[in-house]
């Protein structure tokens, strides 16, 4: 990279274009009398619904996404509202149920922004001196926004994030050259990568210095989606920054902007539902031998929530779009989904082998009994037969003997160690 030029701090900039959408966990009462789909933003005669959408996605993908015919997942509401610098231009809810939480989804309120964009995201996360009645307050509340409609998670309940997701969007002016290449393909400036990460991690230089030692390794994953623009994306947040002068209306950037608030947002949405589904499965593992007696059905169920979790939402091969497909692995990659899903995935399959072996050695115990209980009266039964004796009292006494003969057996080490296989216990010695 070549030397940092002189420049403004990313706190007092003001893009050319900003944009951020903020996601938000929720949890879903009922369905909204909204439209049904995703938001339709436009650009020209390019309309960005469902139908257009699904294209992009393998229909796996889609249908977690958008739902299907007779059963909507996301409905959309357009608004315009202007208040403190920003304008909600409409939301999103998409429904993200799980097996033990039907209720749970997702808010996405699209805004737009006119005053600095770093000192907006730094409240949102919680930081600086307006995090405390931050941008999602008055009309932008979202306890007002979706009342009687979802009811807004508490930060500490499971599925929740610390703070909402946000993804960023901005392009410089001429003036921004900490953000610029030199020249049209030609090397970033030093600063480009750390303005990309303060929008990812809604942290400035005082919250979270990036060190140098370090940078290299923090940024690894930022997808330069063209010589345009880059991407990045981070555990809180994700980030979009262009590298060349915006010209304002009828640029290349309202089209990087389009993509950015849907095929973009959906990649990190579907990442989102796989986080989701993979803490619970997770919570699942947690749970399995709270109860002995129901470990086999138990188990049953966690390998069922598995594979209905692979076929539906664990996908790693998103679109033939590439740069939705880099953004999906570069959220797995921060929440490590690959590694726990292995982990789920190994854990699942010893506990099916323990059953399976609990399950084979009482079916052994039952056939112990059987032959334990058996052999005793069969061999009565067989003496008398053989010395023709039809004795009423010869009969019962040999059922006695075999009785007597079975207790005797039972107290025995091989007696003990057949029943303590039916009981699916541990074994004596």
């Amino acid at each position: 990279m070549t030397a940092p030029d002189a420049g403004p701090r990313l706190d007092d900039v003001t893009g050319a274009r900003q944009e951020v959408t903020v996601v938000l966990p929720v949890r879903l009462r009922r369905a909204p009398n909204w439209a049904e789909g995703p938001f339709p933003f436009e650009l020209g005669s390019r309309r960005t619904d469902t139908q257009t959408r699904s294209t992009y996605f393998a229909p796996a993908s889609a249908r977690a996404l958008y739902g299907a015919p007779g059963r909507p997942c996301r409905w959309h509401r357009p608004l315009d509202i202007k208040h403190d610098g920003l304008r909600l231009l409409g939301m999103e809810l998409l429904s993200t149920a799980t097996a033990r939480d039907p209720e749970h989804a997702l808010a996405v309120l699209h805004f737009s922004a006119e005053r600095p964009l770093l000192p907006l995201l730094r409240a949102l996360s919680g930081r600086g001196p307006a995090a405390t009645d931050g941008p999602l307050t008055g009309p932008f509340d979202p306890a007002v926004l979706l009342g009687g409609i979802t009811h807004v998670q508490d930060p500490t309940a499971p599925f929740a994030i610390a703070r909402p997701y946000t993804i960023a969007f901005l392009t410089p002016k001429a003036h921004h050259t900490p953000a610029l290449r030199d020249g049209a393909e030609g090397q970033l400036s030093a600063t480009a990568d750390r303005w990309l990460w303060q929008l990812a991690s809604r942290s400035n230089s005082q919250d979270f210095p990036l060190a140098p030692e370090t940078a290299a390794e923090q940024l690894k994953d930022a997808v330069r989606i063209s010589a345009d623009w880059s991407a990045l994306v981070l555990r809180q947040g994700a980030a979009f920054l262009g590298h060349r002068p915006d010209t304002g209306e009828g640029d290349f950037y309202e089209f990087g902007a389009l993509h950015s608030r849907t095929l973009y947002l959906d990649a990190l949405l579907l990442g989102s539902l796989q986080r989701d589904h993979i803490d619970e499965l997770t919570d699942e593992l947690s749970e399995v031998f709270t109860s002995s007696r129901r470990l086999a059905r138990r188990v049953a169920t966690l390998e069922r929530n598995i594979a209905h979790f692979r076929s539906g939402y664990w996908r790693q091969h998103l679109t033939a779009h590439g740069p939705a497909n880099e953004l999906l692995l570069a959220f797995q990659n921060q929440h490590r989904l690959p590694a726990r899903f292995n982990e789920i995935l190994g854990e699942a399959a010893d506990y099916s082998r323990l059953v399976q072996t609990q399950e084979s050695q009482q079916i052994s115990g039952a056939l112990g009994v059987l032959t334990i209980l058996g052999l005793p009266l069969g061999t009565a039964l067989g003496i008398l037969q053989v010395l023709d004796d039809h004795s009423l009292s010869h009969l019962l006494t040999a059922l006695a003997l075999s009785v007597a003969a079975t207790a005797a057996v039972l107290t025995t080490r091989y007696g003990r160690l057949v029943l303590a296989s039916l009981r699916g216990g541990k074994r004596e010695g």
